[in-house]
């Protein structure tokens, strides 16, 4: 199974929460990934492209599966930093 995936990645929980509210309110995910976003997948709108099993750190990847194509999640905290995700794709 692969997935694809784009993701906005902040160090603070309290801005990773304000930016998931206003994805909920309509504001665009490549948007405020470019400006927001500590990933250089930023300048891409946070787009990951294709990935499969173990290429994505444990708590992304199981984000990720539970998933269905087009949903946001709710704040994922990593290693990295907090990640808001929205699955593009899976194959």
């Amino acid at each position: 199974m692969e997935w694809r995936a784009s993701h906005i990645l902040v160090k603070d929980k309290n801005l990773a929460e304000k930016i998931y509210k206003d994805l909920r309110g309509g504001k665009n995910f490549s948007t405020l990934a470019k400006e927001f976003s500590i990933c250089p997948s930023k300048s891409k709108g946070g787009d990951l492209g294709w990935f499969g099993e173990g290429q994505m750190v444990r708590e992304f990847e199981d984000a990720v599966k539970r998933m269905s194509n087009g949903a946001l999640s709710r704040v994922v905290r990593t290693k990295f930093g907090f990640h808001i995700i929205k699955k593009t794709g899976q194959k």
